[in-house]
């Protein structure tokens, strides 16, 4: 049964579509439809409209809108990003070194792990402190023996823990090895401008920041000539092929400038909320302790240790309470594996089981976060004496 209160405090995941991006979207599901590589008025319609988010998207970049690449989300950026660099080291007889952190998302990690098993790149982690952050000088050492590519997160997903990306870069830079980061999470609440970070290529998603699911963006330096991962028409000046999806790439862009223009009001928004939830979990709830960067992190995101409790039976107990929030590990397919981040920044395995995260958003109220507190606690509670109960 559905609780009667409902609150959403699962942002990291997805957010809801803001309602002006939803407006700007539907004129090109059924007014102008046309493919936008077709010559006629629809079709140029259409490409008009996509070269004009385009301009939007790089405006807010501090790029060349030829730079920016329109793809199907953040994961297939992730995938664009890192195989195209090692299929051009490769190509050009250079390092097959690919570099990275243990803490990054599955779709850089996970594409990594196959390039390396499957076609003999070498791969390289660079260690991170116990907040989940790439320790500088263990990265120019991963750096020092060269590289195709160095990717590095710039906002844990996890642990919220946000890495020094000009410091990085500049490390990578220097030794001539390209840089990505995997910015999903950061899109619409820390700079995107691709200078000051000094990036080679930068992932986004739109369903981070208010837009639709299921597109996404790949800054691509310009200069830098990657073999397509994805081949077939001339779509994205080659770069990505498969029809553009104009009402997606629309709503992208509307939600990424909406994010650009309220970044200070909604951050400011953000960060009382989760300093709120902090402080409440903190004070109410036995064993409870901050993981991730208790600063540098990002202004929506609070995650925790509840201390002897699994935090997917936690979920469960806040879900029956309406309350929408995730855990380090796979609990939407009951895998009762510690959470790998976790393990990384030096929790035990039974530490990596108790994470549970929150992420607030532009409709979390005082409300919703006392509300939240008050149900934990309770969980925390009820677990505890189960646990209690069933012990020898």
């Amino acid at each position: 049964m559905r609780a009667s209160r409902q609150v959403y405090l699962d942002h990291s995941a997805s957010t809801p579509v803001d309602p002006r991006v939803l407006d700007a979207m539907m004129p090109y599901f059924s007014d102008i439809y046309g493919n936008p590589t077709s010559a006629h008025n629809q079709g140029r319609d259409a490409a008009r409209v996509i070269e004009a988010a385009r301009e939007t998207v790089a405006a807010i970049l501090n790029c060349r809108a030829n730079e920016i690449v329109f793809t199907g989300g953040g994961s297939e950026s992730d995938n664009l990003a890192i195989r195209g660099a090692a299929w051009r080291a490769r190509q050009h007889n250079l390092s097959a070194r690919l570099i990275t952190s243990p803490v990054e998302h599955s779709a850089v990690a996970n594409t990594i792990a196959q390039l390396r098993d499957l076609m003999g790149f070498e791969s390289v982690a660079a260690p991170v402190d116990r907040y989940g952050l790439v320790d500088e000088d263990a990265f120019v050492k991963a750096c020092n023996d060269g590289g195709a590519i160095a990717s590095v997160i710039y906002a844990n997903n996890e642990l919220g823990s946000i890495n020094d990306l000009p410091a990085l870069s500049s490390i990578a830079r220097d030794r001539g090895i390209l840089f990505h980061t995997d910015a999903v999470q950061a899109g619409g609440q820390l700079t995107l401008d691709v200078e000051r970070l000094g990036v080679d290529m930068l992932s986004l998603s739109a369903h981070k920041f208010y837009g639709p699911k299921g597109v996404g963006v790949l800054y691509i330096r310009s200069g830098l000539d990657l073999p397509s991962a994805i081949t077939g028409g001339g779509h994205e000046g080659g770069r990505r092929a498969g029809t553009q999806n104009t009402a997606f790439i629309v709503g992208l862009a509307r939600a990424l400038e909406l994010a650009h223009q309220a970044k200070a009001e909604r951050c400011a928004h953000f960060r009382l909320m989760r300093d709120r939830l902090i402080s409440g979990v903190l004070t109410r709830v036995p064993g409870a302790q901050l993981s991730g960067q208790p600063d540098k992190r990002l202004p929506s995101h609070a995650s925790f240790i509840i201390a002897g409790i699994d935090a997917n039976a936690l979920l469960m107990h806040l879900d029956i309470n309406g309350i929408a929030a995730s855990s380090g590990s796979a609990c939407m397919t009951g895998n009762p594996e510690p959470s790998e981040i976790l393990l990384a920044v030096g929790y035990t395995a039974e530490q990596a089981k108790c994470g549970l995260r929150f992420s607030v958003g532009v409709r979390t109220n005082e409300d919703d976060i006392d509300y939240t507190v008050d149900a934990l606690a309770r969980a925390v509670d009820k677990l505890s004496q189960l646990s209690r109960e069933r012990a020898p």
